[in-house]
């Protein structure tokens, strides 16, 4: 069949379940069209961007209604062959639009069509007639010149504008002097984080982390998942620089995913004190402009070790050699709307596609990953003991029943805190919960401050003024007396971050004070200001939430209050327990770091819990193994398998009849070995001003499962409910709620 009856199937982002069929647009021969190019398009009344996924001889409607693509927006494919493969295996997986999958992998502004054209700068370095010229003959008329040849001449691998930064604006014309002259030349290099001209080297390792590095770098260039599971301050960072330096050497590229931008800062300037290579760096809190670049140079090679979190699983490499999930457990690598993936899975699906090793790493893994341990499918690399001297931090539950608390500050525990700061040490206070208060409440007649929108209270935020949802983000002022009895006497009960911000400040007069949370880091470079004075010893007493929980290295912290133990205990999901036992552990792990030994302290009024005996006594891992025996009995997972689909609407009767409409459905297509629960509300049925309702599918096998999903999905927006709600459905979901 001749080239010219060729017909592009591309994938849209749209809600379809299906590819489109277009034309190759005018005067571009189909010979040059490859898969992974982008396309723009006529799509309904406007115009869209897709992606080609093939050419085909066989349209899916007929020749006559196909309509030409508008423009080829690329000269090559820009997504290679591997990632093709794996967003192919993502949509059919999460039974997701292929569509909206593929837009997913791609960044914001290629989604919008824009030129994929990497952002380079400028670098100086010296040349030889640089290096030879008579400096003391041009100090007398050029100054600047002189200082800027010395500068390139104390530098290994030259000078870029970011070198120069605290010179007056007048050094880009001295500098163009010097390579007019031939004493500097100018060369255009990749936008990228770049390492120390001299690197640093690591420290000795320990047995443990010898053998760690040994087996790693026995699985280079194959499949390799390896479970890096080493205590708070063990080192597994250092285990990671050191497969990355392996990885390096062979000429190919690393992938690090981490679960919040709060710790990548942080990781990428221990990195940059280790390697002398570019780095690419992929988070939310960066503009389009800055995500397309990282994104190009990674995907040209440029970028040797390319950092980020969740949506960098899908940033393609010229040459990938390895791939490492550090805090492999957090729930942030899930995501939790339009397609709901986790990046820790599919980062692992990805090595398994390219034959290459993938390292997960954490303190307190997580279920499924032990579980893979005991399966034969991860080899399990254990690292028991902190680096260096540190030793583990004794951990104490502390029963606050009858004692006298002052905003959740129990006596003994300020006591404790005094004679911690009077040995020149630092506290760190743990709650996992910012404002100043979850609840207004009127001491009259008992009204409470309810979001208008969702089922739940709105929180205090007393230095802002205002009541603000932490669900749907909205706010309002603080109001001076009771809307149902006009009473001014409004109380805020319960404490958030800042309330024990308020509290400190008065218990503890003069003494540094920072608190870490969303509100105080929201501004660009707030983070690392804080960070600064932790580390200066500026600030001796941390409050914050989970941010502090992990990654951070504070060797002055001695002694660390978990103010509220029990915020884990009863949650209404049945990982709650789980997510308890590893935020304690995490946050414990910030306590003697160091040489100094450090104290735990657990306010709790269940000190009798034989789960948190457990955590407490004997770690993480007998707690994990008791949680895994339960998780066995009640055949949950990782025992089994689920999928919730999930309706919302501004009423509650149509996502109930949608989600009544799909079991039904479910019914007839059959359902053998798949349990369907529901409908029933969610947790918080009203979010955002909308009703939820979901319906949870569970099977003891995968396959049993997808054998469902697959012909239910395609079938549910013929469903007569379906265009009266929005729905989603989420495979292997990380919460219920």
């Amino acid at each position: 069949m001749p080239k010219s009856d060729a017909v592009l199937r591309i994938a849209i982002p749209s809600p379809l379940y299906s590819s489109f069929d277009y034309l190759p647009p005018a005067g571009v021969s189909p010979n040059t069209l490859q898969p992974g190019m982008r396309l723009r398009l006529p799509f309904g009344r406007s115009q869209t961007v897709g992606i080609l996924l093939e050419t085909s001889f066989t349209p899916q409607i007929e020749r006559g209604k196909l309509k030409p693509a508008l423009e080829l927006l690329d000269n090559e494919a820009l997504l290679p062959a591997e990632l093709m493969a794996l967003l192919r295996w993502v949509s059919d997986y999460y039974h997701h639009p292929i569509g909206e999958t593929f837009s997913t992998a791609l960044p914001s502004a290629l989604r919008q069509g824009e030129a994929a054209l990497a952002k380079h700068r400028s670098l100086w370095r010296i040349t030889n007639a640089g290096q030879e010229a008579d400096t003391e003959a041009l100090a007398r008329r050029a100054k600047r010149q002189v200082d800027l040849l010395l500068r390139l001449r104390a530098s290994h691998n030259g000078l870029t504008a970011e070198h120069l930064t605290e010179l007056p604006r007048n050094w880009v014309d001295a500098m163009a002097a010097l390579v007019k002259k031939g004493w500097a030349e100018l060369e255009q290099i990749p936008a990228l984080e770049y390492g120390n001209e001299q690197p640093e080297q690591g420290p000795e390792l320990n047995a443990e982390q010898k053998q760690a590095v040994e087996r790693i770098q026995q699985g280079l260039g194959m499949f390799s998942p390896f479970l890096l599971d080493g205590v708070t301050g063990s080192g597994k960072t250092e285990i990671y620089l050191r497969s990355i330096a392996t990885t390096l050497d062979a000429g190919q590229q690393a992938l690090v995913l981490v679960p919040e931008i709060t710790l990548t800062p942080q990781l990428v300037e221990r990195f940059k004190r280790r390697f002398n290579v570019p780095m690419a760096v992929l988070h939310s809190g960066l503009n389009d402009r800055e995500r397309l670049n990282a994104w190009l140079l990674a995907r040209s090679g440029d970028a040797k070790i390319i950092i980020g979190t969740r949506s960098a699983v899908f940033t393609p490499m010229l040459k990938p050699g390895m791939i490492i999930i550090d805090e492999e457990h957090d729930a942030s690598f899930k995501q939790q709307s339009g397609l709901r993936y986790s990046a820790r899975d599919l980062a692992i699906v990805r090595a398994s596609k390219l034959d290459i090793p993938v390292i997960l790493g954490s303190a307190t893994p997580s279920l499924e990953s032990l579980l893979n341990v005991e399966q034969g499918r991860y080899q399990h690399l254990s690292l028991p003991q902190r680096a260096g001297s540190a030793k583990p931090p004794r951990i104490d539950l502390m029963d606050v029943r009858h004692q006298q608390m002052e905003d959740q500050l129990s006596q003994p525990l300020q006591q404790l805190m005094q004679r911690h700061l009077d040995n020149g040490n630092q506290v760190l206070l743990f709650l996992n919960r910012r404002g100043f208060s979850p609840t207004l409440i009127c001491h009259e007649c008992g009204w409470v401050a309810h979001c208008r929108r969702c089922d739940t209270h709105m929180t205090l935020h007393l230095k802002k003024r205002h009541l603000r949802c932490h669900h749907c983000s909205s706010q309002r002022p603080v109001v001076q007396q009771c809307p149902d009895c006009g009473s001014p006497d409004l109380r805020p009960l319960g404490s958030g971050t800042e309330r024990i911000e308020t509290a400190l400040s008065q218990h503890f007069p003069g003494v540094g004070l920072s608190r870490i949370d969303r509100d105080s880091t929201r501004n660009k470079g707030s983070l690392e200001s804080i960070l600064a004075d932790i580390n200066s010893g500026a600030s001796r007493i941390l409050i914050g939430t989970q941010m502090l929980a992990k990654g951070h290295h504070f060797p002055n912290v001695t002694l660390v209050g978990i103010l509220d133990g029990d915020q884990g205990l009863f949650g209404v999901d049945f990982r709650a327990g789980e997510r308890m036992a590893q935020l304690i552990i995490q946050v414990a792990g910030r306590a003697g770091r160091a040489d100094k030994p450090g104290h735990v302290v657990i306010q709790t009024h269940h000190p009798d819990n034989p789960m948190l005996q457990l955590l407490c006594q004997q770690g993480y891992h007998a707690y994990a193994k008791a949680a895994q025996s339960e998780r066995q009995l009640t055949a949950l997972p990782p025992y089994s398998h689920m999928a919730l689909l999930r309706a919302e609407a501004s009423h509650s009767l149509p996502p109930e009849n949608f989600l009544e409409q799909a079991s039904q459905l479910a019914q007839q297509l059959g359902t053998n070995g798949v349990e369907l629960y529901g409908p029933m509300p969610a947790v918080m049925e009203k979010r955002a001003g909308k009703y939820r309702y979901q319906l949870l599918l569970q099977a003891q096998t995968r396959a049993e499962l997808h054998r469902l999903l697959g012909p239910w999905t395609s079938q549910l927006n013929k469903l007569p409910e379906a265009r009266k709600v929005r729905w989603s459905l989420d495979v292997d979901p990380v919460d219920l709620i």
